[in-house]
């Protein structure tokens, strides 16, 4: 359930806490519905850090002796403590080239509306942009300029992200062909100069750049969808559902995940803008593969 709708309200009939609705006990004769909620470990584990944080300061102000959350966390038979990294939200590499070659499709035939659409998507999945990182924010509005030459002919893209911080990114060939692609397009240049203010995603009609997350969001989504309904065509049913419950989100993680197989991590943590090695760590799945493999064949009987 959406937590907007999708003239951007909030939706009144978002529930973030609903597990399941099961038939409860028998009221007159009729089975009656039942809403069962229960807190996710992660909303349990930051309730936790939020009261722990309070108390500390109380007791630094000296108005308890003790934080009692340390003890609650300890033992607490709600907190589960689990050595297993939570798994990475992406897409197989089938799922994204569904979505990548529907957007080509759609792009060759219809180029004034989703020629943007197929730029948006390489940002995403080549350079690991969060989606938020191609809009007007705090850090200032992406520009075309954003791209940059070395003095060794390489080209980085420039960007503020999260936390404010500032990184470059490595522009592959693949995203420079689909930079020339778009501003061709638009009848620019092949490749911007250094001093290039035009917005990186001009307004469909009118002047200057996209102005919100949500708009982004939806021309990705235009692309989900479009790609679940061709892989349902194909017979792809199971993947074709899990397609249709990814976000624009999971195209990041899908770039980083595809590359850490074939780069040094370091790069792709630099790249990613990931404030320590650790969290690029949990894309690795080389390991489970063969965790997985030598249990495989593990036998009952000899």
């Amino acid at each position: 359930m959406a937590r907007l709708r999708k003239d951007g309200d909030p939706n009144p009939d978002w529930r973030p806490f609903v597990v399941s609705v099961k038939k409860a006990r028998l009221r007159d004769g009729a089975s009656v519905s039942v809403d069962q909620y229960e807190a996710s470990q992660a909303q349990l584990k930051a309730s936790m850090a939020i009261l722990s944080s309070f108390y500390a300061m109380m007791v630094n102000d000296g108005v308890v002796p003790a934080n009692p959350v340390i003890q609650i966390r300890q033992k607490s038979r709600f907190i589960v403590k689990s050595s297993e990294p939570a798994p990475v939200r992406r897409l197989s590499r089938l799922q994204w080239e569904y979505v990548l070659d529907t957007a080509e499709d759609l792009a060759a035939r219809e180029p004034a509306r989703y020629e943007r659409s197929l730029f948006v998507l390489h940002c995403l999945y080549s350079m690991y942009l969060r989606v938020s990182e191609l809009v007007p924010g705090e850090h200032g509005t992406p520009v075309m300029g954003n791209f940059r030459k070395d003095l060794d002919q390489n080209w980085w893209f420039h960007v503020v992200g999260k936390g404010k911080k500032a990184r470059r990114i490595v522009v592959s060939d693949d995203m420079l062909d689909a930079l020339r692609r778009y501003r061709t397009h638009l009848q620019l240049t092949p490749l911007p100069m250094a001093d290039d203010t035009g917005p990186l995603l001009p307004k469909a009609k009118g002047r200057g750049a996209i102005a919100s997350t949500r708009q982004v969001r939806v021309l990705v989504q235009e692309m989900f969808d479009r790609a679940f309904e061709r892989m349902r065509a194909d017979g792809l049913e199971e993947d074709a559902l899990e397609l249709k419950a990814s976000s624009a989100h999971w195209l990041r993680h899908t770039g980083i995940s595809e590359d850490v197989r074939i780069r040094p991590r370091e790069h792709v943590r630099d790249d990613a803008g990931h404030a320590s090695m650790a969290t690029t760590d949990r894309y690795v799945d080389s390991d489970m593969r063969e965790r997985h493999a030598s249990g495989k064949r593990k036998a009952t009987r000899e």
